[in-house]
């Protein structure tokens, strides 16, 4: 189990970015063209800003700067996500960030003049515009909390400066912690951190399990007080820039760019702690009746109900059950995935200093970049399905909207992920009328998609909203403070059905969600709307999909309230969550049943 280093893993378990540029030397070359186009812009536009057809050309040759830009960063930014030991990538990440930092101060004079101009100015741009309305609208949206032009350009300048609190936590996380390796019974054992959350979180020796935790708590803790150091700046510096802005707290000024309430983000909190909880407290309860523990503890929550049962799935193997799972998609989609698998866009492999968990970058212009580490289980394959539905997203709408368009909320950005991996099952569960099968599958979608999004990021989500409380009231957090918050919040939770083993209340310190401002919540909010949309796809058929395809075309140009309208849902009230909830709770107890009559355990 011992994790290769980079360099001597399977180039086909590798993502291929010469897709984005065949050499680095290409890279070079449309890095010098960006620079060149930066410079005319900053010539020929300021002080003329206040001409619509001006504005209009100034917005068209700097959306053609800002996909160079993408493209670039991307090239750099990927390669070192799967490698944190590759100095020389780091090296050329960090300059071409300075770069990125240099040319948005510079061009930050655009924002300032398109925000002085006449409102009639700007109407007239937004009616010639075609590819930049919805940013002038933004813009515009944003002007309240618009600062002098001397300002916004120094904060561009310092927009380096304001990830340093996340290149701290990945340092400390992925190069500089050296796990030892720990025994059991006699044998020994290696531990990293993909391999405590790939592997021994899921183990079913007991004693192994729980002692990986152990280990691997004892290894983060010694982080612990750097990881809340860099953590603190990040929030602090957040409640600074919405006091510069003018936002009443730090919740407004996160939620500003997301185009929701408070109130929506607030239910999705509330609801999900107070209505799941019950639900996931009595499959805690199954599961250890499940495996004969004295106690169910937070070491033994990732536990699958019948392990014997999850077959095991090669990277190859995993195209037949996406490509069938998401027939439902259409054609085009389907040709999609055949691209993905066909020109690499997925990097499989388990290496020393990779990033941990999973994401799709999709460079607009480009196919997308897919990092896992796979393991071999059936729970690789949906989240391959939840990577290729980021991919499937930007696919759709980086084809029918300009750059500008295609910054989806982040409230919305996880549905079509989610999506997919209801799909999936729904997929699996027409495939077999066996009662065991079909147990697995729905165990499966609640030990991966409703624990991943609607316990797991759900719960970071109750504690980021305790930190930016004390951050609000003018306060600051240490290790103690965070670990306090974790502990309270995982007791809330799971109640008495779950022993929070020592090292439980160091969740805070795995996820690197907290450093994207209010984005674990969002993970239920994407997954509530994919709920209902997968319901109506399994209701409807055809219609529901196409009302789902014309969503993903959307991109930007409509508010997450919009975008879930148009999927024929109405989020603005609070029935998708509570119609969600209920739906895993009648999942849970068909599990319960089948429990039952497969091994004569009750719930």
């Amino acid at each position: 189990m011992e994790l290769a280093m980079r360099k001597d893993v399977p180039v086909e378990l590798t993502w291929d970015l010469s897709l984005i540029y065949p050499t680095d030397a290409a890279m070079e070359a449309d890095l010098e063209e960006a620079k060149k186009l930066a410079y005319h812009i900053e010539a020929a536009y300021p002080g003329r800003l206040n001409d619509p057809e001006m504005i209009v050309e100034c917005l068209r040759e700097y959306e053609q700067l800002q996909i160079k830009l993408y493209l670039i960063s991307n090239y750099t930014d990927l390669a070192v996500s799967v490698d944190y030991y590759d100095t020389a990538a780091q090296e050329k990440n960090e300059k071409i960030a300075a770069l990125e930092a240099q040319i948005a101060s510079r061009l930050s004079f655009i924002e300032s003049e398109i925000n002085a101009a006449d409102e009639a100015v700007l109407d007239e741009a937004i009616a010639k515009a075609h590819r930049s309305k919805h940013y002038l609208e933004d813009i515009r949206r944003g002007k309240p909390h618009q600062l002098s032009p001397e300002t916004e350009k120094v904060l561009a300048a310092l927009r380096k400066s304001f990830s340093t609190p996340y290149e701290v936590y990945n340092m400390a996380k992925l190069a500089d912690m050296k796990f030892p390796s720990f025994t059991v019974d006699g044998k020994e054992y290696p531990l990293g951190y993909s391999l405590f959350e790939d592997d021994y979180e899921y183990e079913r020796d007991t004693n192994v399990r729980r002692a990986a935790f152990k280990a691997f708590s004892d290894k983060i803790r010694q982080y612990e007080n750097v990881t809340a150091t860099a953590y603190n700046s990040l929030v602090t510096t957040e409640k600074v820039i919405a006091n510069l802005r003018g936002f009443d707290s730090v919740f407004d000024y996160l939620l500003f760019d997301q185009k929701v309430t408070r109130e929506m983000y607030d239910r999705q909190i509330d609801l999900i702690t107070k209505e799941l909880a019950p639900h996931m407290q009595r499959y805690a309860r199954l599961l250890q009746k499940k495996y004969g523990l004295e106690e169910m503890t937070f070491a033994d929550l990732k536990l699958t109900l019948d392990p014997d049962y999850d077959p095991r799935v090669t990277p190859a193997e995993s195209k037949e059950y996406v490509e069938k799972g998401l027939a439902i998609l259409g054609d085009d989609y389907v040709s999609m995935i055949e691209e993905a698998y066909r020109d690499r866009w997925f990097d499989f492999a388990k290496n020393q200093g990779k990033s941990t968990g999973g994401f799709c970058a999709s460079p607009y212009g480009v196919g997308s970049f897919i990092l896992l580490s796979w393991n071999d289980r059936m729970s690789d394959v949906f989240t391959v399905a939840h990577e290729l539905g980021h991919a499937g997203h930007f696919r759709h709408c980086n084809r029918a909207q300009s750059l500008f368009d295609t910054n989806v909320s982040s409230y919305f950005v996880e549905a079509p992920s989610t999506m997919n991996e209801l799909l999936m099952a729904n997929y699996l569960l027409k495939t077999s009328d066996d009662k065991r099968f079909r147990r697995w599958v729905l165990s499966s979608m609640i030990n991966n998609t409703y624990y991943h999004n609607f316990v797991t990021h759900l719960r970071e989500a109750w504690y980021q909203r305790e930190v930016y409380k004390i951050i609000d009231a003018g306060g600051s957090v240490n290790a103690e403070v965070l670990s306090d918050i974790f502990r309270r919040n995982l007791k809330t939770f799971w109640g008495d059905a779950v022993v929070l083993n020592e090292g439980a209340e160091l969740t805070w310190m795995r996820q690197p969600h907290y450093y994207m401002g209010l984005y674990s919540y969002t993970y239920s909010a994407g997954l509530t709307v994919a709920t209902q949309a997968a319901a109506r796809i399994k209701r409807e058929g055809q219609p529901a999909v196409d009302d789902w395809k014309k969503v993903l075309d959307a991109g930007s140009t409509l508010d997450p309230a919009g975008l879930a309208a148009l999927a024929g849902i109405d989020i603005t009230t609070d029935k998708p969550l509570r119609d969600t909830i209920a739906y895993i709770g009648e999942i849970i107890d068909e599990i319960c049943r089948l429990t039952e009559e497969l091994d004569g355990i009750k719930a």
